[in-house]
């Protein structure tokens, strides 16, 4: 049997040089954890933690026609976007359903860059490049860009050791284009952690060397390399989704409570028509958060049940260690989507009890 061969990131070497413990993830190794889970996750929330997130995918999207094509491709609004900016967005089918979520970044009047998720690389630079037309021009830049993560309340203090940039002046899904100790580089305030932070995109060459400097300035504050273990249990805490898990193409933003990314108000986009009729008649069913109130946690296809009767299935599910209680998300019932209503987790023959509760399980402190 020939075996698959995994594709590394830039940050391959660093993470063996630090011990850890590397996993198969949408075909790439990469890193699950250093120390473990639970410390590198509580460095995050209450110092800093450093994250390898080189498997992500970049596509550029240039030209006259881009904004306007954006606006047709992707339910936020586009045109709100200066030079600067960034936000949340997805790509919707024609039902209103995600065939991934993304960032959307406006790097220049008509040139954006999109974020995707590694899994979908392929299957969205298709998506994206066969409905652009003869003004626009759709390159996947992944190759470009190495990512790191860099997370936690002490990460501007860190990253101003090694900056020039007015750290302070880049706000929420915000950038800019900086130096960080000497290499070009896009600092955005962005992440996945739910704790204030930067995304730092840069030339793979300068990945590794970036990596090893941060590091070492970040001694002092604590921070510690961090893996993907940590950052699937910190975006489950802030409530935050993922593709594969709340998001797919069965699932609509209404749906996953992400209804602010719809600008139904904006024109016409891909999965509007079936959005419009979605808000008219209401949906049937809605992502809850929910707490075990009984040993045990539950997890991704585990059941969930109300008084008795089956209603659908765990999403994401796992051992919150700000909290120190299992937590997870399941699409219930729209009638049952309440703060309070009782509910059973069906773990391995036995049924759990718990509670829906509302989402995020966590926020950070101001």
């Amino acid at each position: 049997m020939n075996s698959v061969q995994l594709r590394r990131t830039p940050l391959y070497e660093c993470h063996v040089e630090a011990g850890a413990r590397m996993v198969d993830f949408a075909g790439w190794e990469m890193p699950v954890q250093y120390s473990g889970v639970i410390e590198e996750h509580r460095a995050v929330r209450r110092r800093a933690g450093l994250f390898d997130v080189s498997h992500m995918g970049e596509f550029r999207v240039t030209g006259e026609g881009a904004e306007i094509f954006l606006q047709g491709l992707t339910p936020n609004d586009v045109a709100k976007l200066s030079p600067g900016r960034a936000h949340y967005s997805g790509l919707l089918t024609e039902r209103g359903t995600y065939i991934d979520d993304l960032l959307v970044y406006r790097l220049a009047p008509g040139e954006f860059m999109l974020v995707v998720n590694a899994a979908n690389i392929e299957k969205d630079f298709a998506w994206v490049s066969e409905r652009a037309d003869g003004g626009v021009e759709v390159v996947n830049a992944s190759q470009d860009y190495a990512l790191l993560a860099l997370q936690g309340p002490r990460a501007e203090a860190i990253l101003r050791r090694l900056t020039e940039s007015d750290l302070a002046s880049i706000r929420y899904y915000h950038f800019e284009h900086g130096q960080v100790a000497g290499r070009p580089a896009i600092i955005s305030r962005t992440g996945y952690t739910g704790e204030d932070g930067f995304e730092l995109y840069l030339a793979p060459e300068d990945a590794a060397p970036l990596w090893r400097r941060l590091l070492e300035v970040g001694t002092e504050d604590g921070l510690r390399p961090a893996g993907l273990g940590a950052r699937d249990t910190l975006r489950l805490e802030a409530g935050m989704a993922l593709y594969g898990h709340e998001l797919d193409e069965t699932t609509t933003p209404f749906e996953a409570g992400l209804s602010w990314v719809v600008k139904l108000d904006a024109g016409e986009f891909l999965g509007r028509r079936a959005l419009l009729r979605q808000r008219e008649v209401g949906v049937s069913r809605r992502l809850v958060g929910f707490e075990l109130t009984s040993r045990g946690i539950a997890r991704q296809g585990h059941g969930v049940s109300i008084a008795g009767e089956s209603v659908g299935t765990v999403t994401s599910g796992t051992w919150s260690p700000t909290l120190e209680k299992a937590i997870g998300m399941a699409y219930v019932p729209s009638e049952s989507a309440t703060a309070g209503q009782p509910v059973e987790l069906e773990v391995r023959g036995r049924r759990l009890a718990g509670g829906i509760v509302a989402l995020p399980f966590y926020k950070r402190p101001k």
